[in-house]
């Protein structure tokens, strides 16, 4: 059984684990080390059983505990060329940890088989990613300010979702952000919308996702609220129930979620 869960989500710090019961993969170290061990064995898994980390990209709240964490673990690192060298030049001795990858491409991690895609963002080399074993899968994409066309492909046919809802187009131009980090974060390189993650949560739906989880919502400009409306709004508009046809979860920011069957 392929299931997945959330270690936080969110501008402060990104994680999450995929498991089939033997194999356990991390998507991102956002978080500290050791709120990561903790939220694992909450979990059932123990850190020592890892076997791997995929990593979407260097931002801090991607990365911050992955030092500290592999001084503590023998667990491999998979990024892009571009990705691990940016880390690399903060934390030389992490070089020989990384696996690299092209985005793209496909690859094994013990029992699961991970394929990646290209994502648009504002660092060296971002990438999401699909998990899957065989006969399940899940998509994780986030940290992107549009869905490239390999993205959408890699998604078509997951079961399950971890899409981007950052931020509520409203609060973020009334906020108090100042205007270059409002364009930043609507631009191509930046951060989807309630309204574009909903578009993408649809398509994801039709073609053949059941579960969808809201994540990376910004703390200053989002709401819960606003990312779910939005979200049955787009997929009332391709004909999708939800609770019928689709489960919707939000991502908790500073907390452990539950499991979710893939």
């Amino acid at each position: 059984m392929l299931k997945m869960a959330t270690l936080a989500s969110g501008s402060s710090g990104n994680c999450a684990v995929v498991s089939d019961g033997r194999s356990h993969v991390l998507l991102d170290a956002g978080i500290s080390a050791r709120r990561i061990t903790t939220g694992l064995r909450a979990l059932e898994i123990d850190p020592k059983g890892l076997s791997g980390v995929l990593i979407t990209h260097e931002h801090t709240d991607h990365v911050s505990g992955l030092a500290v964490l592999c001084r503590q673990l023998d667990v491999e690192l998979y990024a892009t060329e571009g990705t691990a060298r940016q880390i690399c030049w903060k934390n030389p001795e992490l070089e020989s940890r990384f696996r690299v990858f092209d985005p793209g491409e496909r690859f094994g991690v013990a029992g699961l088989v991970v394929d990646t895609f290209a994502t648009s963002h504002d660092c060296a080399c971002p990438v999401g990613y699909a998990v899957g074993d065989g006969v399940r899968r899940m998509a994780l994409c986030t940290d992107t300010g549009m869905v490239p066309r390999q993205a959408a492909e890699c998604i078509r046919g997951v079961q399950l979702l971890v899409g981007e809802f950052n931020y509520d187009l409203e609060m973020l131009q009334m906020g108090a952000y100042p205007y270059h980090l409002k364009e930043r974060i609507r631009g191509e390189s930046g951060h989807l919308s309630n309204e574009m993650g909903a578009k993408l949560a649809a398509w994801a739906v039709e073609q053949g996702a059941s579960r969808l989880v809201l994540a990376h919502l910004s703390k200053e400009n989002n709401l819960p609220e606003k990312a779910h409306a939005a979200a049955l709004k787009g997929l009332a508009q391709v004909g999708a129930r939800v609770g019928d046809d689709v489960e919707v979860h939000i991502a908790p920011r500073d907390s452990v979620s539950c499991w979710l069957e893939v």
